[in-house]
C-alpha cells in the first residue's frame, strides 16, 4: 500500500511536522507499506520529495535551496524572499523533487497519512480535500478537526457538554485593538482570576503562549499581544542595542514559534525579509520615529484568557478500539520546571519529564480516562486523539485543548503511550492506518478505496503475521551518566528503529546507567526504551512494580496488541552483563556518548569477548575521548588546532589567582571553556572576563551537583542546562575570521572500509557548514526541531571549481586526522575553515566525535545521503565494519 505522508506546511508548527513525518516515514513496516513522502511547501504546494531531504535537521535546511537565494547573515523560510512569482515558487523546489498537482494526487498514493499540524491540517481543511478526492486518510474527520483547532469554539461546547473545563473570557483582534489595554485586563479579572494564560486559538506546540501571575497593565499588553503575533519596539530600546544585538533580536522576531513571524506589517506595508525589516527599523528610528509595530501576517483573530489550574498536568491518547468504542491508553503527567510546557520543554531531549501512567490511585487514574473517552465520543472524534488536562489536589478532573494530530517525534505521548500496552512505533502506526481504513468505510467516506484497502491490509497482516525470519540480533546500548545522556537516549532509540524496520536485524534495547568504574546494564522492554529521556528510563528500572491500571488497559487493548504485534509479551528490566551479551547477540551498537562510551571502557569488555561493534577500539577511543590529549597529539602531527591549556582542579584550589595568570599568559579575552570529555556543546561558554572564568571554574570543580547560584547568573545559565562535575576543563583561543575572506564551522563524517588487502580505507564525506545564532552553537540548535540549520554540502566558495578545490583540501585534513588518531569505524570531526585571498585554506581542528550523535536528523546522515547511503544503510554498513574487524582479529 502506498502511503502518502503528509507533513511541512505552512503553519508555525511545520518543523515539529517536519519531524514527525520523518519519523513515520522511518518506521513505517516495509513488508506492509510503501513510503511516499509529500511535503507541503510555504505556498501550499505538494511535493514528491526526494529521500536524502527527509533526513535534514530543519526545513530551511534545504527550503528555500541556499545556492538559489542571496547570501544573507539570516535564515529564513521561502514566504521570506522578495519578489517571488509563481514561477520562481515552483523554481525553488525543482531541486526538492516532483511537484505534484492536487487532482494527480491519486496516482502516487493510495492512502494519506497525516502529520499536519496547524491550518490546513488539523482544521479539516487538507480533511475536506483528500474526501473530495475520494484518498483515504489518517484520523478524524472534517467535523473534529474544525473544532479540534479553536479553542475559542471549544469552551463554550465542552460547557455545554458537561465536562470540566477552565474558565476563561475570549477577545477579538478588532475588540482588543480598538480598546483600552487596562478595561481588558479588569474585565479579565473579573471573568477569570490572576494569574492568567493568555493563548492564540488556533496554534499548538504552546506557540504564542504566556502564563501572567500578576494584573500589570503593560506585561499584560505586551502577552496578549504576542498571542495576536504583534510586538511594539520603542526608538531607545532599539537605539540601545549594538549591531550584534539587533541581528539576534530580528532573527527573534522573525521566528514564528518565539517571535510573531515573518512577513509581518508595519503601517501597511509588508514587510518579508529580515533585512529588510532590519533596515527599516534603523531607518525609522534614526528618522525619529517613537516607536513602531509589527504585525504578523500569519496572525490570530481571537486570543483566550484562560483560568490557571493548580493541578497535574497529563495528556492522554485516546484510540478507537476494533470493537468501534474508544479506549483510553494510559494518561501521562508532565513535569517541569517552568510553568508553561514551551516549545523548548516539549521537543528538547531532558527538560521535561513524562511519567507514565500518572501516578494516582487506581480508581482516579479510571476516571480521567472515562472523562477524555467522554470527550471523544461527544465531539466523535475519529481513530484517534490526545487530550490534556489537569488533575487537581480536591481530584477535580479538568479537560483542556483535544488534539486531533498528536505530534509523532520518537518519544511523544502518541508512541509513548501506545508501547505501555505493547505496541513499537511502527506497529501503533499499521494500527493507525487499519483504523482510518476501518473509519472511512464506515462513514462511507472515500468509498470504494477505503474498504477495497481495509480487505489487502487484513490479507497482508494474515501473512506477515505468520512469516518467519532468521535475523542477526544487535544489542544496542545507549544512556549513560553524562550530560549526552539525553542525546545518547535519541541516538539509541533511533538506531532500533532503524534496525527494527530491516528484514536484517533484530535490535535488542539495553540501558547504560551508574557511575564511572561502577555501571550497570539493563536489557529493557520497548515501553522502557520510549521512556522521554534518560533520567524517566532510569527511574522506571530502579522503581519496577506491578500497576493495576496498566494490566487492565492492556486486557482492554488485548484484541489490538494480539492483531498488530508478534505476540512476544512485555518482558521486565532485568540485570545484563557483557557475557550475557556474548551469548545472545551478534554485534553491539554502541549507542553511547561521552563517559562511558566514548572512552573505550565498552569497547574494552566488548574485545575480551570477541563481540563485533560499531566505531574506534578501545586504545583509540581512550585518546579521542580528551579534547586536549587529542589537539596536543595532533599539533605534534602538524595539524592547526586552537591554541589552548588545560585547568586542574588541584591547580585551581591551590593558586586561583597564579591559574589565571598561567592562562592569560598563553591567552587573552575573548576564550572558550569546555569540559574536555563531554560533547554535544555540553557548558561550552565563550568567557571574556576573570569573572566569567572563575564562575566556569567554580561551577566545573564544584562537589555538589546543584549549580552555584551566582555563577549561573554571571554565566547566563538557562533552565535545567547542565554542567558536569569535573576533575579539569579545557581553555582555548576563540576562533574567528580575521584575516580571512571567508570563515565557517564545519562538521565532517567518515566511514571506512577494508580494501583486498584488508587495510583500512576512508570515506571522507562532505563536510556540513553549521550556522548558530550567536558564538557558539548550542544543545538547540544542534537536537531542536527547526532551531539549528546545516548546510550540507558548505559553501566554500560560489565558483563550483574552487568550492571542490577547497572541499578537497578541507577533507584531507579530516582524512589526516581521523588516520592520526586511528579513527575506525565512523566518527565526526568538527573544525573551522578560513579561506584567504590567495587562495590558503587553513582547517583549525576543534574535536574528533568518536561515536557521534545519530539522532534522526543529525547532519552526518545529509552527509552520507550525499553518498548515496540510507541512514538504515550507513548504520548496517558500520555494523558491517565491526564485524569483518573481528573475524580479522
Amino acid at each position: 500500500m502506498k502511503i502518502g505522508i503528509i507533513f511541512g506546511g505552512f503553519s508555525r508548527e511545520r518543523e515539529v511536522s517536519f519531524a514527525g513525518g520523518r519519523t513515520v516515514y522511518d518506521n513505517l513496516n516495509k513488508a506492509l507499506f510503501e513510503p511516499v513522502p509529500l511535503f507541503i511547501d510555504s505556498f501550499g504546494r505538494f511535493v514528491l520529495l526526494d529521500w536524502q531531504f527527509i533526513y535534514k535537521g530543519s526545513i530551511r535546511d534545504f527550503y528555500p535551496p541556499t545556492d538559489l537565494i542571496p547570501e544573507s547573515i539570516f535564515q529564513v523560510y521561502a514566504e521570506n524572499l522578495e519578489d517571488l512569482t509563481p514561477e520562481k515558487e515552483e523554481a525553488l523546489l525543482a531541486p526538492l523533487g516532483k511537484i505534484i498537482k492536487t487532482e494527480d494526487l491519486h496516482k502516487h498514493i493510495d492512502f494519506a497519512f497525516l502529520a499536519l499540524h496547524g491550518p490546513f491540517g488539523e482544521d479539516g481543511k487538507i480533511q475536506g480535500l483528500l474526501e473530495y478526492l475520494k484518498i483515504p486518510y489518517s484520523g478524524a474527520g472534517i467535523f473534529a478537526s474544525a473544532f479540534g483547532i479553536n479553542k475559542a469554539i471549544q469552551k463554550p461546547l465542552m460547557y455545554q457538554a458537561g465536562l470540566n473545563t477552565p474558565d476563561y473570557y475570549k477577545i477579538s483582534q478588532a475588540d482588543w485593538l480598538n480598546g483600552n489595554p487596562a478595561d481588558v485586563m479588569a474585565t479579565v479579572g473579573r471573568r477569570v482570576g490572576f494569574p492568567v494564560v493568555i493563548k492564540a486559538a488556533h496554534q499548538g506546540s504552546s506557540i504564542g503562549v504566556t502564563i501572567l501571575q500578576e494584573a500589570n497593565v503593560d506585561a499584560f499588553k505586551k502577552a496578549v499581544d504576542l498571542s495576536f503575533f504583534r510586538v511594539t519596539i520603542k526608538g531607545e530600546e532599539w537605539n540601545a542595542l549594538s549591531a550584534d544585538e539587533k541581528k539576534i533580536y530580528i532573527q527573534t522576531q522573525a521566528d514564528f514559534r518565539e517571535g510573531i513571524g515573518l512577513p509581518v506589517i508595519i503601517d501597511g506595508k509588508l514587510i518579508r525579509h529580515p533585512e529588510t525589516l532590519l533596515a527599516h527599523l534603523d531607518k525609522a528610528f534614526a528618522d525619529g520615529e517613537k516607536e513602531v509595530t509589527m504585525a504578523s501576517a500569519d496572525g490570530e483573530s481571537e486570543v483566550l484568557f484562560e483560568e490557571m489550574i493548580k493541578g497535574r498536568e497529563f495528556s492522554c491518547i485516546v484510540v478507537r478500539g476494533l470493537d468501534g468504542q474508544p479506549v483510553a491508553l494510559p494518561p501521562t503527567e508532565v513535569t517541569k520546571g517552568q510553568e508553561v510546557f514551551d516549545y523548548r520543554s516539549k521537543y528538547l531531549p531532558g527538560l521535561s519529564r513524562k511519567i507514565t501512567p500518572i501516578p494516582l490511585p487506581h480508581k482516579e487514574i479510571d476516571r480521567i480516562r472515562l472523562e477524555c473517552q467522554g470527550l471523544f465520543d461527544e465531539f466523535r472524534f475519529q481513530v484517534y486523539a490526545r487530550i490534556d488536562g489537569f488533575y487537581t489536589a480536591e481530584g477535580k478532573i479538568f479537560l483542556n485543548d483535544p488534539n486531533t494530530t498528536s505530534g509523532m517525534m520518537p518519544s511523544s505521548f502518541f508512541f509513548h503511550q501506545a508501547a505501555e500496552i505493547g505496541l513499537n512505533p511502527s506497529q501503533f502506526l499499521t494500527f493507525i492506518i487499519h483504523a482510518s481504513l476501518r473509519e472511512r468505510k464506515t462513514s462511507g467516506v472515500c468509498e470504494p478505496a477505503a474498504s477495497e484497502l481495509l480487505v489487502k491490509l487484513d490479507q497482508n497482516l494474515d501473512q506477515f503475521g505468520n512469516a518467519v525470519t532468521d535475523k542477526k540480533k544487535v544489542a544496542v546500548i545507549f544512556g549513560g551518566y553524562s550530560t549526552e545522556r539525553h542525546i545518547s537516549v535519541e541516538s539509541g532509540r533511533n538506531i532500533y528503529e532503524k534496525l527494527s524496520s530491516s528484514t536484517k536485524y533484530e535490535p535488542i534495547p539495553v540501558f547504560l546507567t551508574g557511575k564511572d568504574h561502577d555501571h550497570q546494564m539493563y536489557r529493557i522492554p520497548i515501553n522502557i526504551m520510549l521512556k522521554d529521556n534518560a533520567d524517566d528510563i532510569k527511574e522506571k528500572i530502579e522503581h519496577q512494580e506491578e500497576n493495576e491500571t496498566l494490566e487492565e488497559i492492556k486486557l482492554e487493548c488485548r484484541e489490538i496488541t494480539q492483531r498488530f504485534t508478534d505476540g512476544k509479551t512485555l518482558i521486565k528490566p532485568s540485570l545484563y552483563t557483557f557475557d550475557q551479551l556474548e551469548k545472545d547477540v551478534d554485534a553491539v551498537f554502541i549507542a553511547l556518548h561521552g563517559r562511558p562510551g566514548e572512552d573505550g571502557q565498552v569497547q574494552q569488555e566488548l574485545t575480551k569477548r570477541g563481540i563485533p561493534f560499531n566505531g574506534s577500539g578501545s586504545e583509540s577511543s581512550s585518546v579521542t575521548i580528551n579534547k586536549f590529549e587529542t589537539n596536543e597529539k595532533l599539533r605534534n602531527e602538524g595539524l592547526l588546532i586552537p591554541n589552548h591549556c588545560l585547568v586542574q582542579k588541584a591547580d585551581w584550589n591551590k593558586d586561583q589567582k597564579e591559574a589565571t595568570k598561567e592562562i592569560l599568559t598563553h591567552l587573552s579575552f575573548p576564550i572558550i571553556a569546555k569540559p574536555a570529555d563531554d560533547g554535544c556543546s555540553s557548558a561550552v561558554k565563550v568567557i571574556r572576563t576573570v569573572e566569567q572564568l572563575n564562575a566556569f571554574a567554580e561551577m566545573i570543580f564544584r562537589t555538589e551537583p546543584t549549580l552555584p547560584a551566582s555563577a549561573t547568573t554571571v554565566l547566563n545559565i538557562k533552565p535545567k542546562e547542565e554542567v558536569p562535575m569535573k576533575d579539569f576543563f579545557v581553555v582555548e583561543e576563540m576562533i574567528n575570521k580575521g584575516e580571512a575572506k571567508h570563515f565557517l564551522e564545519v562538521t565532517g563524517g567518515l566511514l571506512t572500509h577494508f580494501n583486498e588487502k584488508g587495510e583500512i580505507e576512508y570515506e571522507i564525506f562532505e563536510p556540513s557548514e553549521s550556522l548558530a545564532t550567536s558564538e557558539v552553537l548550542s544543545l538547540e540548535e544542534k537536537f531542536l526541531a527547526g532551531e539549528g540549520q546545516n548546510i550540507t554540502p558548505s559553501r566554500f566558495s560560489r565558483d563550483k571549481a574552487e568550492n571542490a578545490r577547497i572541499s578537497a583540501i578541507v577533507r584531507e585534513e579530516l582524512k589526516r586526522t581521523a588516520q592520526t588518531m586511528n579513527v575506525e569505524g565512523y566518527a565526526r570531526i568538527d573544525a573551522f575553515v578560513k579561506i584567504y585571498e590567495d587562495g590558503k585554506v587553513d582547517v583549525i581542528i576543534i574535536e574528533i566525535n568518536s561515536l557521534p550523535g545519530m539522532t534522526p536528523a543529525t547532519c552526518i546522515f545529509h552527509q552520507t545521503a550525499l553518498n548515496n547511503y540510507k541512514p538504515y544503510n550507513f548504520i548496517d554498513q558500520i555494523l558491517e565494519f565491526g564485524i569483518k574487524r573481528n573475524n580479522r582479529s
